[in-house]
């Protein structure tokens, strides 16, 4: 549980240094936007980085910690694109997602 609280932090910090700029930010220049992204995104390294090795030591293979990261990503990603920048859920998105978590499945299976 502590790797897939730690995941879902630092996700949250990713999606908000990747693509807060985009709602609001898009009079800023680029220098400035890459700057405070990078500073966002020490946070996002400072938890992720903790979260392999705790989950790595917990008996987590390399490949099912990237597939649970991946398929976070996109769960924080998808509430960041419906609540922050104001774009609908299709049925491609769920469809795309369903992939992603049937990928998380067979890493998992077995465990």
């Amino acid at each position: 549980m502590p790797t897939f609280l730690l995941l879902l932090a630092s996700n949250i910090f990713m999606t908000v240094a990747w693509y807060w700029h985009l709602r609001g930010g898009m009079h800023k220049p680029i220098f400035w936007v890459i700057l405070i992204s990078w500073g966002i995104a020490f946070f996002e390294y400072c938890l992720a980085v903790p979260a392999n090795r705790l989950g790595f030591a917990h008996g987590w293979t390399a490949g099912q910690l990237k597939i649970a990261q991946e398929a976070i990503a996109l769960i924080v990603f998808g509430v960041f694109m419906v609540t922050m920048l104001g774009e609908p859920l299709g049925w491609r998105h769920v469809a795309a997602f369903a992939c992603i978590m049937a990928a998380v499945g067979f890493m998992f299976i077995g465990r």
